[in-house]
């Protein structure tokens, strides 16, 4: 797409990115006036010369550097649509990251990411606890590969995660540091920027013939839990940020989708690496996706402020332990300062303890009305599970009380309802416990 549609000023005032998700990247005059972008839902596109088409598979299987004023035509959907173009256009504007590429899902992400940059004998090192799914593909599906895969644990605090870097770096080769912040399901933050330090003091020295930026250590971070809105990990140092779209930038419970955003360089490599895995996005994935941009910022501006409401009101109800949430952290708290540098909000997910353990918090869960039983979140709709049963099941009972997944811990993504409602249906079900 032409810069001409990139146009992120008026005059001297430079638009913020919720202006810029109206049009940004594309022109009504590229669609027959069209005010929204058309689905294009095609499968290849026509050439209007050999000698194009010969030029644009020379710039899209690497062959020579695309010109500085040439446009990448298109060639197949496989390699790039117009519909996922002006959506990885706008994924750009919050994080302020050079290049953003789409995936069919967060897991496809995540695994054409790792992919992209980890080899057999390579260390990649994580926080725990992450997704369920996320660890079950470091745990279980790298090592397969000749990968290996060490962690830390968030509760542990920043030491933990020098300690475990170091003694890495001393084994072999640390490839890649990977964060997940907050953490799933127990909010514990994890500091980017000491990750960055880290990484820098620990890339090793390039092989001959391989440049300073292919041997050092990447960090990678989800931040999926408090979306681009809210925390951008790129302006702390992070190499690359990583979404599950289908959460909050999706937001409406009908899309599957991920992100993987950062330097051109970088997410350059990572789309070579989608175009052989086939693990992009199709044009109606990314039509709605660019639907959902628009009221992003609304949305999740209003799930944040029903989330602390119902924070703060399970914190004084008598069936509620403990509740884990962000913006519940003091001067003095180990993650106060984590927060206060890397956090805009709170966000909208917490989760809570109800003691009785699963029996209890499957007779809270079991009695939810206008709150639904399910996985996922960053829905408009407010969604509660079962951490330990469900979404990180596949992770020992004793690792789980390790990390803070206890029995009767449940996750709450809090959706754009009536707080009062909300409120009401919680209390009903806690009745239970």
């Amino acid at each position: 797409m032409s810069e001409r549609y990139r146009v992120r000023s008026i005059g001297d005032r430079d638009l913020r990115p919720e202006s810029l998700m109206m049009s940004y990247g594309y022109s009504p005059a590229l669609s027959e006036g069209a005010l929204k972008s058309p689905i294009f839902q095609t499968s290849t596109f026509v050439f209007e010369s050999a000698e194009d088409g010969k030029a644009f598979f020379e710039v899209a299987y690497g062959l020579r550097e695309q010109g500085a004023d040439e446009d990448l035509g298109l060639i197949y959907s496989r390699l790039n649509n117009p519909d996922l173009e002006i959506l990885e256009d706008r994924l750009t504007l919050w994080d302020q990251a050079e290049a953003a590429a789409v995936f069919e899902s967060g897991m496809a992400s995540i695994a054409t990411t790792a992919m992209t940059f980890l080899r057999p004998g390579s260390i990649l090192l994580f926080s725990e606890p992450v997704y369920g799914g996320t660890q079950h593909f470091f745990r279980s599906i790298l090592p397969e590969f000749g990968i290996e895969t060490r962690s830390f644990r968030a509760t542990e605090g920043t030491g933990a995660m020098e300690h475990a870097a170091r003694q890495a770096a001393a084994d072999g080769r640390l490839a890649m540091i990977y964060l997940e912040t907050p953490a799933n399901p127990t909010n514990r933050l994890v500091d980017i920027e000491a990750a960055v330090a880290l990484a820098r003091e620990l890339s090793p020295l390039p092989e001959e013939g391989a440049s300073e930026e292919d041997a050092k250590t990447l960090v990678v971070v989800d931040n999926t839990f408090l979306g681009p809105v809210f925390q951008h990990p790129l302006a702390h140092g992070a190499d690359l940020v990583l979404y599950s779209l289908t959460k909050y930038v999706g937001g409406h419970s009908d899309v599957i989708a991920g992100a993987c955003l950062g330097s051109r360089a970088l997410i350059k490599r990572v789309k070579g690496s989608r175009t052989f895995f086939g693990s992009m996005a199709g044009p109606w994935t990314g039509w709605l996706l660019m639907r959902s941009l628009e009221t992003l910022k609304l949305r999740m501006e209003a799930q944040a402020a029903n989330a602390s409401l119902l924070a703060d009101w399970l914190r004084d109800h008598p069936k509620v332990e403990r509740v884990c949430y962000p913006g519940h952290l003091e001067p003095g708290d180990e993650d106060y300062e984590i927060f206060r540098r890397q956090c805009r909000s709170g966000g909208g997910m917490l989760s809570f303890e109800v003691p009785g353990g699963e029996a209890a918090a499957f007779r809270f869960l079991n009695r939810l009305g206008l709150v639904k039983l399910a996985v996922s979140l960053g829905g408009t709709e407010s969604l509660a599970e079962h951490p330990a049963t469900m979404t990180h099941a596949d992770i020992p009972p004793g690792e789980q009380l390790a990390m803070g997944i206890t029995p009767g811990l449940v996750r709450l993504s809090v959706g754009v309802e009536d707080a009062g409602d909300l409120m009401a249906d919680l209390d009903r079900a806690l009745g239970e416990v």
